[in-house]
């Protein structure tokens, strides 16, 4: 691990270019949005030795992979960390200290301690890498604080609600909003995109996409390891378990829906120009009964288990069908709780053919054979994007394959050049709102309910952007 580490940072510096952790306790409440808030005076990018300033509300894994990016491009620093349990924020003090810099401020305690670092440092970006229910309040905080721009993981918001605390405090303040869905990045999407957008697919007509992953041994672990090995101890969720599964299982007992939508939705969103050119109009959902976490638990700790009595309400399987402005359909899977291979089950289809990438499929009329499926490498060796052709040494050592150094790039040149932020408020607000949707439509079974337009009609006008 050492050794990648320091052999990636090299090749940065040669090169020069430019999960959640916090366990929080109790409930975070939406911030709704009363009237306007004053937009605050933006603080001047590298103030004093010309450094990007980074602040992390959130320690644990996932903050590690953003922490390893933003310290491998140089010309940042993290001024200040913060989170509500001890043993996270060691961990990534030690994993700072690895790269030879200056330890950030911390800020430790209280649920609302992030308010604390959010108003007496002062920051270029802030990342914010907690649990899900904390990303909204965290993302109007930091917006309303003035930092110029926030990078909220995935899913950015829960509820409809908020979402619209999203965009509105984004409007109003002027802060960017950037939602770091890294799947976007990821070397197979970005090529695809090029494909829609040199008309090798012809008029899109269709598109499918999920998060179809096997996450029954991290809801559940041992209070001690992030993934429960059967066998290994104990069988815990909440607040006596480890990592994700202190809170994000919780969500499987309380929701019924598609809860985690944006690394399927965002990369066919792009290819579909959503909130430029085109928009999601309607929704219509439905799920499967809720068995796989129940079985893990008896299969696992026995029909006496504790655990066993636990009721879980999500379904399965959740699919979504959007309808589009222009015509699109879309397909949307979420499929956590059963036994499988991993997939995204990426689908991009128009007039004139289409991608799978469960099979790594893609098929172009009048170019491949009739009625047989081409190897995909073969045609995105042809058409890799940019992004990855110039950074691919550097990013193949990084977190997933490289997707989460391209997504960083991408964000540290839009804060060093002033741009929008690449995957903006609006997309954090249209590819989130898919789980309150869900949930509204399965309630009502499977009942058709309207996509609100986040952009207000600027959708209409809008042009596409990311990547370009």
């Amino acid at each position: 691990m050492e050794n990648t580490r320091r052999s990636f940072l090299k090749k940065m510096t040669a090169a020069g270019v430019g999960a959640a952790g916090l366990a929080m306790a109790g409930t975070a409440s939406a911030t709704t949005v009363a009237g306007s808030p004053e937009p605050q005076k933006k603080k001047t990018a590298g103030k004093d030795d010309g450094k990007l300033r980074f602040g992390f509300i959130g320690t644990g894994s996932r903050c590690h992979e953003h922490i390893n990016n933003v310290l491998a491009i140089p010309g940042n620093k993290i001024v200040a960390i913060c989170d509500i349990q001890q043993g996270p924020i060691d961990r990534t003090l030690k994993h700072i200290a690895k790269f030879n810099v200056d330890a950030p401020k911390v800020y430790k305690g209280g649920e609302r301690e992030f308010e604390k670092m959010l108003n007496n440092e002062e920051f270029d970006c802030v990342i914010i890498a907690s649990p899900w229910e904390w990303h909204v309040p965290m993302s109007v905080a930091a917006m309303k604080a003035g930092v110029p721009y926030v990078g909220v993981e995935v899913s950015a918001a829960n509820t409809l609600e908020e979402c619209w605390d999203l965009v509105n405090v984004s409007e109003a303040t002027g802060s960017h909003l950037n939602i770091m869905e890294n799947v976007c990045y990821r070397r197979d999407c970005m090529a695809a995109l090029n494909m829609v957008r040199e008309g090798l697919f012809g008029e899109l007509l269709h598109g499918g996409c999920g998060y179809e992953h096997d996450l029954r041994e991290v809801k559940f672990n041992d209070g001690k390891n992030y993934n429960y090995v059967p066998g290994s101890g104990d069988l815990r969720m909440g607040p006596t378990a480890f990592a994700e599964a202190q809170w994000r299982t919780q969500h499987s007992v309380t929701r019924n829906g598609d809860i985690y939508p944006t690394h399927g939705i965002g990369p066919i969103a792009n290819c579909m120009d959503i909130n430029r050119g085109n928009r999601f109009l309607s929704l219509s959902a439905m799920a499967t009964q809720s068995r796989g976490l129940h079985k893990f638990i008896v299969d696992n700790g026995g029909e006496n288990h504790p655990l066993a009595k636990v009721r879980f309400n999500l379904g399965d399987i959740v699919t979504s069908m959007i309808k589009c402005a222009n015509g699109q359909t879309i397909i949307v899977t979420h499929d956590t709780n059963s036994p499988r291979p991993y997939s995204l089950g990426f689908r991009v289809q128009g007039t004139e053919g289409l991608w799978m990438n469960d099979g790594n499929h893609v098929y172009v009329q009048g170019k491949s054979k009739p009625h047989r499926w081409d190897d995909s490498d073969e045609w995105f060796k042809k058409y890799d994007h940019k992004l990855w052709a110039q950074l691919d040494a550097q990013a193949k050592e990084a977190g997933h394959g490289g997707m989460d150094f391209i997504m960083m790039y991408d964000l540290i040149d839009a804060i060093k050049n002033k741009k929008p932020a690449p995957m903006d408020c609006y997309d954090a607000a249209a590819w989130s709102a898919i789980s309150g949707l869900s949930e509204m439509s399965i309630a009502r079974g499977g009942a058709l309910v309207d996509f609100p337009d986040f952009t207000r009609g600027q959708w209409i006008h809008r042009k596409p952007a990311f990547g370009m």
